[in-house]
């Protein structure tokens, strides 16, 4: 059926109206982006460890005689950890002793020495000379005196020339043995007083009543049928059984101070470590207990690297200003270092 023009056209004006009538729909109102702050903090992966530790060696070998000490023991400085039994081994008590006698000894050498030098009469023309530039210079006439001789050496005594050339070189050849005597008077005064300095540092070392850190090495070469604690800690290793024969210089006991820990970082590039401080804060959170946020600083950079999967890394310390009971030696860090 045809639709009339008349009926299209009255359609098509409604649907104009209907259009020009309707409603203008709103515009979506904007959202804001928020801003987001890259997190710029450095995270590093670290190892726990006690503040200090020492792997001790012996100093002498001999059969064991005695273990005074048992792992995870709590020891004080100076503390026996164990004894050897050796002829060429001393205990402190020995070494004590024979550091007194030395001590003597080393005294009465620097008043022998000091006298002869004291009373060396010295040249004329030494003045304002020390023994050392006083050898040099009558050397250097006396070289001039056997040159000047030489052409007369075959002339025999009856030649006037060449006995008045002999005569110097006689002179040289006096003063230079005297500049001799004088610089050995004085190097073995110089000897004796550093003899005297040694063992008196030994003997201070020996009878150390606090058992010091500054002491401990020559207490322990010397008194070396002993082994000592150098400091308040826990025996963590112990490799000596009574029995059984030790060998001088293989560590046998690690001996750690627990009071305090430090993380030490392995993974820390060239390119993060130029933007650390020392004193800067740092979080450090342990793989074991992820729960618990420890705080610290900071302590060394340090200054030499190693390689770790290609980079370059570089070791830096941190101390702990907190601790944890259940913190174990060697635990897994996550080290944050804060701005």
């Amino acid at each position: 059926m045809n639709t009339p023009k008349s009926l299209i056209m009255v359609i098509l004006f409604g649907l104009l109206l209907s259009a020009c009538g309707a409603a203008p729909s709103a515009a979506p109102a904007a959202t804001a982006i928020p801003t987001v702050l890259a997190d710029t903090a450095i995270i590093s992966e670290g190892r726990l460890e006690p503040v200090r530790y020492a792997e001790i060696a012996l100093n002498a070998s001999g059969l064991v005689s005695e273990v005074l000490v048992t792992e995870g023991q709590q020891v004080k400085a100076g503390d026996v950890i164990a004894r050897l039994e050796s002829s060429e081994a001393k205990t402190l008590v020995t070494a004590q002793a024979e550091a007194s006698q030395e001590l003597t000894a080393a005294y009465q050498a620097v008043r022998d020495a000091q006298f002869k030098l004291d009373n060396f009469d010295i040249p004329s023309d030494f003045t304002g000379l020390t023994p050392t530039q006083a050898v040099s210079g009558t050397l250097d006439r006396l070289n001039t005196a056997r040159q000047a001789y030489e052409p007369y050496r075959h002339l025999g005594a009856n030649n006037s020339t060449g006995r008045e050339y002999k005569k110097r070189l006689d002179d040289a050849w006096a003063k230079y043995r005297r500049a001799i005597l004088w610089m050995e008077f004085e190097s073995s005064t110089e000897t004796a007083q550093a003899r005297l300095a040694q063992a008196q540092k030994d003997y201070d070392s020996l009878q150390d009543p606090d058992f010091g850190e500054n002491t401990a090495g020559a207490r322990a070469a010397l008194a070396n049928a002993e082994v000592r604690a150098p400091f308040p800690g826990i025996i963590t290793t112990l490799d000596l059984k009574v029995g059984e024969y030790a060998s001088a210089g293989q560590p046998v006991v690690t001996i750690a101070d627990m009071s305090r820990w430090v993380v030490k970082t392995t993974d820390l590039t060239e390119i993060d470590v130029v933007k650390l401080a020392e004193g800067q804060p740092v979080t450090i959170t342990l793989d074991a207990l992820p729960d618990k946020s420890l705080k610290g600083n900071v302590l060394s950079i340090g200054q030499n690297y190693s390689t770790n999967q290609g980079d370059v890394v570089y070791e830096v310390t941190v101390l702990l200003t907190e601790a944890e009971p259940a913190m174990r030696w060697g635990m897994t860090t996550a080290v944050k270092f804060e701005n």
